[in-house]
């Protein structure tokens, strides 16, 4: 009876404070669309369900995409289709949870890819330059592995019966994708010309993916990963064929012969002749190192790269052919390669494809079965700043509100709105979208008269305070966004490990 009661009379409160905002608010602020949008949000979230357990997960990397970046993106996609930007959002940035990441390796306050992946994708954090290995480990020492190695998402995965697949924009033997599959004293020991010790290089760990692990865990019977897809052929060919190998293996054949069924694409043509339905296992190398910045592809002459978000359908309409389900990893690994050239233009158009590729997985998958994690594994020093007027273009010089004209600083020059602390600095290369041409020019920072330069063109590259050879990482935390069964796992302020054990419950990945 007291129960009922209480119920009711809570419920009589609520109707009359109802009542109470109904009858203060003013229309002018009651009818307003910023009030009406956040009303509905709210709304949207009280009435949301929460399902804990996925048969699918696909966690997106973008790799270097910190805050900054995702805000100056988003701004740039709005103005791209026509808007003034500020108000729109990237796909993923409507998911209903989300959570702050600190980004720290336990021995470096600012980090790098290798750890910050390693603890993403293993649940522990390690060190600097050191791939699917705990802290324990001495870089460049490979006697230091053995007893170290750590186990990820993708191989227990694997183990559970789920189909895996990797993708990536950068080499696939790169610091991030590498993570999801190896265990390396350094990152860099991306063929056998740089493994030293008698440690076995990245690539051929890709390629033996199968047989290590079922070593490792005697009486584990897996059958590979079944998609893997980016960069970086140039580290499974031997010298003889245009590559870096100096054991003259060619792990490619290698590859074929494990997986005689299997198929292995090198461009546009035969990606796109895939048959999905049948395709049990794919390699895709589509470059011989990085694949092209979003803004190159247009002009290859080598047979043409798929997107990501190409890749990403492919994948999943691949994977999804497992009725147990499966783990899928996407790596935008040139976000971050834009930032190190100083060239926003190349990173914020490498962020907006990202942001298609989520969609693209949104648009293929079950939101009931599938939880998709979107994330950073760290930050850029890049700014946004000045006071440039609302709809300014967001790759322009700062113009403040009320004025048509640009802003000038203290030293009577304009500046833009973007910017980074340290870096290459200013060039212009005019239409050149290549943001890594700015390697084979001086390194130009410090302020510069922009009075009569363009800076929405794709060749312009930031100006930059502190002259370093290469942009770098930022230390503050980034984002996770999180949609589908176990999404409400993403809340809070946590550090970058629990992201693995959000995939873990999910998957229930180490379930006895």
């Amino acid at each position: 009876m007291d129960s009922k009661w209480f119920s009711l009379s809570a419920l009589a409160a609520c109707l009359a404070t109802a009542s109470i905002h109904a009858a203060v608010l003013p229309t002018v602020q009651s009818s307003s669309q910023w009030y009406t949008d956040g009303q509905a949000i709210v709304d949207s979230k009280t009435k949301a369900t929460v399902k804990t357990k996925a048969k699918n997960v696909i966690l997106f990397v973008g790799d270097g995409m910190g805050i900054s970046t995702l805000t100056a993106a988003r701004i740039l996609a709005g103005q791209q289709a026509g808007n003034s930007g500020e108000e729109g959002y990237l796909s993923f940035e409507r998911f209903p949870y989300s959570a702050q990441i600190k980004t720290y390796n336990v021995n470096a306050q600012t980090p790098d890819s290798a750890g910050t992946m390693t603890a993403m994708i293993s649940g522990v954090k390690t060190d600097v330059g050191v791939i699917g290995v705990d802290e324990d480990i001495e870089r460049g020492d490979c006697s230091t592995v053995a007893g170290n190695e750590l186990v990820t998402a993708l191989e227990l995965a694997e183990i559970r019966g789920l189909s895996t697949g990797v993708i990536s924009t950068a080499r696939i033997t790169h610091a991030t994708p590498a993570a999801t599959y190896a265990k390396s004293a350094d990152r860099n020991w991306e063929d056998d010309s740089r493994a030293q010790g008698g440690c076995e290089d990245i690539a051929s760990q890709l390629v033996n993916f199968e047989k290590n692990l079922e070593a490792r865990f005697v009486g584990v019977d897996v059958d590979g990963i079944e998609v893997v897809m980016g960069g970086g052929r140039r580290h499974f060919l031997p010298k003889a064929d245009g590559g870096r190998r100096a054991d003259a293996r060619n792990l490619t054949s290698e590859w074929q012969a494990t997986y005689p069924d299997g198929n292995y694409v090198v461009n546009q043509a035969q990606f796109d002749a895939l048959d999905t339905a049948s395709a049990k296992q794919v390699f895709g190398l589509f470059n011989s190192s990085h694949m092209q910045y979003e803004a190159d592809r247009a002009n290859d002459s080598d047979g043409g790269e798929p997107s990501l978000s190409e890749m990403t359908a492919k994948a999943i309409d691949i994977l999804d052919n497992n009725d147990k389900g499966f783990f899928l990893t996407v790596e935008s690994g040139r976000i971050d390669h834009g930032h190190h050239a100083g060239s926003a233009h190349g990173a914020l158009t490498d962020a907006i494809e990202f942001a298609n590729a989520v969609q693209a997985a949104v648009d293929a998958t079950d939101p009931e079965e599938t939880l998709i994690l979107v994330t950073a594994d760290h930050s850029h020093v890049f700014t946004i700043a000045g006071y440039p007027k609302r709809g300014n273009p967001i790759l322009g010089k700062v113009v403040a509100v009320g004025q048509t004209t640009p802003s000038t600083a203290a030293d009577g020059m304009p500046y833009t709105t973007l910017g980074y602390t340290n870096g290459r600095g200013f060039m212009d290369l005019g239409v050149e979208t290549n943001a890594d041409a700015s390697y084979s020019n001086p390194i130009n920072a410090g302020r510069q008269d922009l009075t009569s330069v363009d800076p929405t063109t794709p060749g312009f590259h930031q100006e930059a305070l502190i002259p370093t050879s290469s942009e770098t990482h930022a230390g503050e935390d980034i984002s996770l966004h999180a949609f589908g069964p176990g999404a409400h796992l993403a809340q809070g302020v946590v550090e970058q490990s629990v992201i693995f054990h959000i995939i873990d419950q999910s998957l229930g990945l180490t379930a006895r």
